[in-house]
């Protein structure tokens, strides 16, 4: 068992089940809807004998909770998924605010976050900025996998099953002269982002409206989230761009570390 679930259960109220607690904590090391982990992972990372282990997985799989592939290892059921998943969202928000809020002040354009929730993307925290003229975004909006740049940046990582998935929940659907519409120049468009680690949207959404994005990558090294400085293109230089580019490419690196290694964030 890992220190902090010894730690919560020694400090647990009196009347706690540790049975239950045990259940539950074996569904957080699901951290995403493409995390699959077989017996002998889950036996390394919660400390529990394979025999009772293996009780609770099974209870779990009736109880519809978690579900078995075929190859015997597990992965979390549709019914609480999305739960989980809010819950894992809510989480990269907290630790990725404060890098969200460097972003913001260093260059005073809107900065976003968004999270992969299932197949699709949507965004869970927005920094405007303080400037007259400005880029917005909004919490809770659905982002286009063909013409958002976090978008873009979060389905350019997926296996190519999934990729596929996000595309059609969303469509090809014209935005401006400038959208993508085309399904083999939007693969080439992937491809491009995972050479280059970061993504751009020119006038694709919204007419004089440009936006950069990053991937941010969770301990199973799948693309989660991702962030962006989203701003007019009235105000874009080459040297400019350049310098968001190379400022949030560092920026969603120290959010990925974070979450795979588990430390709190610095600016260093």
């Amino acid at each position: 068992m890992y220190p902090e679930a010894q730690s919560e259960v020694s400090s647990a109220p009196e009347y706690y089940s540790k049975a239950i607690g045990r259940a539950l904590d074996i569904l957080g090391y699901f951290s995403d809807s493409e995390t699959t982990l077989n017996l002998t992972e889950i036996v390394q990372m919660s400390g529990i004998p394979e025999a009772s282990l293996f009780r609770i997985l099974l209870t779990l799989e009736y109880h519809r909770y978690l579900q078995r592939n075929p190859d015997g290892s597990y992965k979390m059921a549709p019914k609480v998924l999305f739960g989980t998943l809010y819950e894992h969202a809510e989480n990269v928000r907290q630790k990725v605010h404060p890098l969200l809020i460097n972003l913001n002040q260093r260059f005073d354009e809107t900065v976003s976050l968004a999270y992969l929730f299932g197949d699709k993307i949507q965004v869970i925290d927005v920094l405007e900025a303080f400037k007259e003229v400005r880029a917005t975004n909004s919490l809770g909006k659905l982002l286009p996998p063909h013409c958002s740049s976090m978008a873009k940046a979060i389905t350019a990582f997926q296996p190519s099953d999934r990729f596929d998935r996000i595309i059609q929940v969303y469509g090809l659907v014209r935005f401006t002269e400038r959208t993508i519409v085309d399904r083999l120049a939007l693969l080439k468009e992937y491809e491009n982002i995972r050479s280059s680690g970061w993504s751009m949207e020119r006038e694709e959404s919204s007419v004089g409206i440009c936006c950069f994005g990053a991937p941010i990558f969770n301990e199973k090294q799948h693309a989660v989230a991702a962030i962006s400085v989203m701003c007019p293109l009235i105000r874009i230089t080459p040297a400019r761009e350049k310098e968001i580019i190379q400022a949030l490419v560092k920026t969603s690196q120290k959010a990925s570390a974070t979450l795979q290694l588990n430390h709190p964030l610095t600016d260093s």
